[in-house]
């Protein structure tokens, strides 16, 4: 029989979304935040020579101006205000990350509750600005080497990185306001609308390269299967749970006695979700984009740089994968499902697994379960994230049909929609405890006057 909150979750409508006012609220501000960001897309940084970076872009290689594309909705194509993304913020997360787990103050400053994760957020915001002046400066330098500026100098690289860097940081306040006081996560839905955005683009140079007879028919029904193939493995994947059994034991609290039960502790065969691809791709941005702008002037560093890590290289491909199987352990053990945290939670509600001991036994029972789950979690990110290599170097399809693509546009619809039903299902039970205090009030009949 089904629950009441799964009974609930089957009655939502229509209606019941416009009766939620303040889910409303967060759905409009979240989409007016996000038109702000895809208009500043097209807002140029100053001094850019527009008909020398069109031409420039247009002999572009496809595969590169796609994978820098992805992340910035085509700001960069365009050198707009946007060009360097939100990719720096994660570039900036990623280091303070891997830093709080390495250094011990800061492992303290996290398990202080709300005011250490502000002072985090501060810090990471101060990597942010520095990782962004650099990446800004390295964009400047490579559009004065590539005779893409009108008037190279000191002058445009100062303009060029004050705007790259308060655009990047206009970006990280966007993100943090749409978490705050939006619907879904901020961060995950400027890239899902930079993704979206270029999506019709892509698809009409797709089927202009069929028609023009570059890419075969059969390899375009192949991959439009493909694809859909992939969007319902993404789904079943992300969905997929391992289901550790709990038991808690009858207790005495005061004078009244309450029945042990059971339950299920769920873990995600992809805890980290989206994020490994994303940490991994925002770490082979940089070199792309500096060898992108600057072209024929490329240093002697950086040609050696790109003769083994650009894309579609064997140690590209390697650090890719290194690096998704890298992120997806840490960020799951360190943020998404911390096993001592959680062995420790369920010490404290008096819990346990059955067979294993509370305390240490159950943190080490969790970890190894965690780690082999892990295995197909991991396997699974850097197959779906080869695809677009594969498809971009074998029949020249573009980046956008990959799948680190499909993984970040479908998971982050699904948390978006689990969380707009969350907030739903609360306005049910607001609205269900009103009643019920409604009808408690009609019921209660007046008190006869006291006699005298």
């Amino acid at each position: 029989m089904a629950s009441a909150a799964e009974q609930m979750a089957a009655n939502l409508s229509w209606g019941a979304l416009g009766k939620a006012t303040d889910l409303r609220q967060r759905i409009f501000f979240t989409l007016g935040l996000l038109i702000v960001y895809r208009l500043g897309t097209y807002v140029p940084v100053p001094g850019i020579d527009a008909e020398a970076l069109r031409n420039f872009m247009d002999r572009a290689g496809q595969g590169i101006g796609g994978m820098l594309s992805l992340f910035t909705g085509g700001a960069i194509k365009r050198m707009g205000i946007f060009a360097l993304g939100i990719m720096p913020y994660i570039s900036a997360s990623i280091i303070i990350q891997l830093l709080s787990s390495m250094i011990p103050a800061w492992e303290a400053m996290k398990k202080e509750g709300e005011q250490g994760r502000k002072k985090m957020n501060q810090y990471t915001r101060y990597g942010t600005v520095a990782l962004a002046t650099f990446q800004g400066w390295g964009i400047a330098a490579s559009i004065q080497a590539g005779g893409l500026a009108h008037t190279p100098g000191l002058f445009f690289t100062l303009s060029c990185v004050i705007t790259l860097v308060g655009g990047t940081m206009f970006l990280m306040w966007l993100g943090e306001q749409i978490t705050a006081r939006g619907i879904g996560n901020g961060t995950s839905l400027i890239i899902f609308v930079g993704i979206v955005a270029e999506i019709p683009r892509a698809l009409a140079q797709f089927f202009s390269a069929g028609r023009a007879g570059s890419i075969a028919t059969p390899v375009i029904i192949g991959v439009l299967i493909m694809v859909v193939v992939v969007i319902a493995a993404v789904v079943f994947m992300e969905r997929a749970l391992r289901k550790i059994h709990i038991q808690y034991p009858r207790r005495q609290v005061g004078m009244k006695v309450y029945d042990g039960g059971s339950s299920h502790l769920p873990i995600k065969v992809n805890p980290a979700g989206v994020i490994p691809a994303i940490f991994a791709s925002s770490l082979l941005l940089l070199p792309t984009t500096i060898s992108t702008f600057s072209g024929a002037q490329t240093g002697p560093i950086m040609s050696t740089i790109l003769a083994y890590f650009g894309p579609g290289q064997p140690l590209y491909l390697v650090f890719f994968i290194s690096m998704i199987v890298f992120f997806a352990y840490f960020y799951t053990y360190n943020v998404s499902f911390k096993t001592d945290d959680v062995a420790e939670n369920l010490k404290n509600q008096s819990g346990f697994i059955p067979g294993i001991r509370p305390g240490k036994k159950t943190e080490e029972y969790l970890h190894y379960v965690v780690t082999r789950i892990l295995v197909l979690g991991s396997a699974y990110l850097a197959l779906i994230c080869l695809l677009p290599e594969i498809l971009r170097d074998t029949f020249s399809v573009p980046f956008y049909f990959g799948g680190t693509s499909v993984l970040i546009v479908v998971s982050v619809t699904m948390d978006t929609i689990n969380q707009i039903q969350s907030h739903l299902l609360a306005h049910q039970y607001e609205g269900l405890i009103e009643k019920s205090n409604l009808r408690g009030k009609k019921r209660s009949a007046p008190k006869a006057p006291a006699r005298r």
